[in-house]
């Protein structure tokens, strides 16, 4: 019987690893980055067109290649980085592992130039699907430029599986923020389709978190720097007022490497307990410093995991360094028993030739017992009450408060054969006919009486669930509603939200938004649809409608139609508190029982409880 194992070719061994290493053309930029951040360039450009699908090109001044080390970076496990198995436990470098360039090489066309700075001319070298094409000298800059063109040509059921071209930018931006943040020494630029999406140059720490999540995050940061013998946690952490609903604020950096840990982002949200509520997120941007042997990344291919050699300390050091911040920069109230700041700023020191003793003034002619006429005092039963008063003009009106009607107390009618409410007033009963019997409990439910008790109805839910499937209709038929802002706002965005907007501009169209594209990353709101009560703050509900939208897609994965719809009325529905008159809440009820499911909440909850009038005479034990 013949052998049956045999050694696959480096070509289809390079495929199956580009599986884990390259997920999507984020996965290309990430590695592709990180090497230009390992050659030492302080000047780092991204161009990407269709998303990545169709070009995907690095260009860096860092310190290039040689012919020969262009040739061989393309070899698995081929790579500078490294040199023994003890560096492992000791690496400073994003990459080490030699299986980017390989992989990306087996599942594309690429192209690379590349020049070191001594040298006068350069290499290209062109391969496709791991077969070297063409190898030969060429006039380039110092530095290298990767092009990777038709990302996974070669396989098209991954390049099937792909999203279509807004939410792979999405993703491509999220890789690009996390490298950009962690390196703000360096100048980083990103083109899409030919225009320019980010020009960051070098700058501060904070200045860069600015520059990429938007200005208004300027009163949003809290510095925060600890040092300890273990760990060194520095960065910038978010005011509680501003935390949002949705995750996607929140960087993780060990050693400027990102990294994804739930347990470390578990210690800074126990450091938020009680500033909080359960559902809002903070945003943070912390760099842990940590001696390299004391952590293992090579846990996973995409190296955002890291097992630590003593992270129980690790959490402990972070939940108080976010803790100290917060109350060192009177986010929370602290107790500083050494120094007590209310009083410090109450005392102004002077010198003693400035300090005047105060002078006292008197009368020496003052005689108590002189017989002096007093002034009437202002309080009215100390006035003289000899004089005669006028009487005042319309004092009948005093008395009108007694010609007012008396509280009426309203009882539902057990006979369900007559629409009627009967009312008690100084123990005479007056019957009103009424069409049908709804009352308001605390603002917040609405009780109908029905023929076999009554019905409580919960009238946020109620709403929601009614807006819900008008807006889905709406969606469907392409005809919502709108009306003209009076002033249109005009509101700004960071480059993720903006993407995400313009995504779903014309599902935003459809439901009865009037918004246009103004500049880069604005958006003028022109309009807004008619089931939506006039907010004066209209970026305000903008951001609340996308964060809603991107919690329900993490969340539910929800489609687009179908997670807007839900989104928008959770946002525009009646909330509970608010005051409804009798028409309201017929009107509401009508329009609850006309919908596909009144009985169900958008969030899988219960709108209607009924009670019967046997429970209640169980509940009176009287059944």
């Amino acid at each position: 019987m013949p052998d049956i194992i045999q050694l696959l070719p480096d070509s289809v061994a390079n495929q199956i690893a580009a599986g884990e290493v390259v997920q999507r053309p984020a996965s290309a930029v990430k590695e592709l980055i990180e090497n230009a951040i390992d050659a030492g360039a302080d000047k780092i450009q991204l161009i990407v067109k269709d998303a990545g699908k169709t070009l995907i090109q690095i260009i860096d001044n860092g310190c290039g290649m040689s012919a020969t080390d262009a040739r061989m970076c393309f070899e698995r496990h081929a790579t500078s980085k490294i040199r023994k198995a003890e560096d492992l436990f000791a690496i400073k470098t994003m990459g080490f592992r030699g299986e980017a360039m390989a992989s990306i090489a087996a599942i594309a066309q690429v192209e690379l130039k590349s020049r070191r700075h001594e040298d006068e001319l350069g290499t290209k070298l062109v391969i496709e699907g791991s077969e070297v094409l063409s190898q030969e000298p060429c006039a380039a800059t110092a530095g290298t430029s990767i092009s990777v063109k038709n990302l996974f040509y070669n396989i098209p059921a991954r390049r099937n599986f792909l999203k279509s071209n807004p939410v792979e930018m999405r993703h491509i931006i999220d890789e690009f923020q996390r490298v950009a943040l962690a390196h703000p020494e360096i100048h980083f630029t990103l083109h899409h389709d030919g225009q320019e999406v980010y020009h960051l140059p070098q700058t501060q720490l904070k200045q860069r978190i600015i520059h990429l999540l938007g200005n208004n995050y300027n009163e949003r940061l809290v510095p925060l720097d600890e040092e300890t013998s273990i760990i060194e946690v520095k960065g910038f952490i978010g005011k509680p007022s501003f935390a949002k609903k949705t995750r996607g604020d929140q960087f993780f950096f060990v050693n400027k490497r990102f990294i994804k840990d739930p347990y470390l982002n578990h210690a800074v949200m126990t450091a938020y307990e009680d500033l909080l509520p359960d559902d809002c997120f903070p945003l943070y941007v912390l760099f842990i410093e940590i001696d390299p042997s004391k952590i293992d990344i090579n846990v996973h291919p995409t190296k955002t995991e890291i097992k630590y050699q003593d992270e129980k300390a690790i959490y402990a050091i972070i939940r108080s360094a976010v803790k100290r911040s917060l109350g060192r920069y009177n986010i929370t109230p602290t107790l500083d028993f050494n120094q007590e700041t209310g009083f410090e700023r109450m005392i102004s020191q002077k010198p003693w030739e400035d300090i005047t003793p105060p002078a006292i003034q008197f009368n020496p002619d003052f005689n108590p017992f002189a017989d002096e006429k007093k002034k009437d005092r202002e309080i009215p039963f100390l006035r003289d009450l000899g004089e005669k008063k006028a009487i005042p003009q319309n004092w009948d009106t005093l008395y009108e408060i007694s010609k007012e009607q008396k509280s009426v107390q309203t009882f539902f009618d057990l006979d369900s054969s007559s629409n009627t409410v009967s009312s008690a007033v100084n123990g005479v009963t007056e019957t009103a006919a009424l069409n049908r019997q709804v009352f308001q409990l605390h603002h917040k439910y609405i009780i109908s009486s029905i023929k076999s008790g009554f019905m409580l109805i919960d009238q946020q839910a109620a709403h929601e669930r009614i807006l819900y499937e008008r807006f889905l209709a709406q969606l469907e038929n392409h005809k919502g509603l709108s009306q003209q802002s009076l002033f249109p706002q005009t509101i700004t965005l960071n480059t993720t939200d903006y993407a995400l907007v313009t995504e779903l501009l014309p599902a935003f169209q459809a439901l009865g938004f009037q918004i246009r594209e103004f500049g880069k990353n604005t958006l003028v709101i022109e309009g807004v649809p008619a089931d939506i009560p006039e907010n004066n703050n209209l970026a305000s509900m903008m951001e609340e409608l996308i964060e809603g939208f991107k919690n329900n897609h993490t969340v539910l994965k929800l489609d687009k139609r179908d997670n807007l719809a839900r989104t928008l009325a959770k946002n525009a529905a009646i909330k509970s508190g608010v005051k409804l008159s009798e028409e309201e809440m017929v009107d509401l009820i009508d329009q609850l029982f006309a919908c596909q499911m009144p009985g169900i909440a958008i969030n899988g909850k219960q709108i209607i409880v009924k009670i019967s009038l046997e429970e209640l005479a169980e509940r009176f034990n009287k059944g």
